[in-house]
């Protein structure tokens, strides 16, 4: 999920997808139809403070890049990986979280990097489920299947051990988002002895967990900012609700 200018939040779902709401009349009266599979992650590329093209990805390993004034597709991707969980747009390069690594490739899908879970230590990582880039400070922080951990790569030296941050009461991080100086990590944990969709507000700096929040019934698969005063989260297909958190 993410905001598409000042008027559009594009919603990517299990249903091959993507829903578009209008923020001022918050109602759903678009829908782009052109994945094949689940959609994974939206993201926007911003050109001089205006959105040019956003981008979505699928679970098959589909990329595509699409006009956001005329809501047509510009380019279509077809990534060499099965599985395609999130995708982020640095210095021109697509990087792209594939379960087994992370895939760096071109705007039109030429791969020109690959980080592989096997040239790690096996007790690191097993499969990745998402990630979030950090330019300013050569970082990646990914979370991997199964796993209550953040780790946090080198992105200039990806063969580097990993910088390690344990959640507490967490069974599994699902996604991830900056917002100001904090990380937002949404996912399935513990509350009062049930099975809850958590977030956890994370200083970057310090790297110390500030908030727990909770406020879905069914683990929370997407975050959103909007303009960096609200956050938008968005549950499994169980409950299928969105809940809006004030940044504080």
């Amino acid at each position: 999920m993410v905001m598409v200018e000042q008027s559009q939040v594009w919603i990517g779902s299990q249903d091959a997808i993507i829903y578009i709401i209008n923020t001022h009349s918050m109602s759903c009266n678009k829908q782009l139809n052109d994945h094949r599979s689940h959609v994974m992650d939206i993201i926007v590329e911003n050109r001089n403070s205006v959105s040019s093209e956003a981008y979505s990805c699928s679970l098959d390993g589909t990329v595509i890049a699409w006009n956001i004034s005329t809501l047509k597709v510009n380019r279509r991707l077809q990534l060499p990986c099965k599985d395609l969980f999130s995708v982020k747009l640095h210095d021109n390069r697509l990087w792209c979280c594939t379960g087994s690594g992370i895939l760096v490739a071109t705007t039109n899908g030429s791969p020109r990097q690959e980080m592989k879970i096997e040239e790690n230590p096996k007790d690191v990582c097993s499969y990745f489920l998402c990630f979030q880039l950090f330019p300013e400070g050569d970082q990646v922080w990914t979370s991997c299947s199964g796993s209550s951990d953040l780790y946090i790569w080198n992105a200039t030296d990806l063969s580097r051990t990993p910088q390690k941050i344990h959640l507490q009461d967490c069974s599994e991080i699902t996604c991830m988002m900056k917002v100001k100086n904090q990380i937002w990590i949404g996912s399935r944990g513990i509350s009062q002895g049930k099975t809850r969709g958590k977030i956890y507000v994370i200083d970057a700096e310090k790297k110390t967990v500030e908030k727990e929040l909770v406020g879905h019934a069914d683990t929370v698969k997407a975050l959103c900012s909007a303009e960096d005063r609200y956050v938008l989260s968005g549950s499994g297909r169980e409950e299928g609700k969105i809940a809006i958190w004030k940044v504080e």
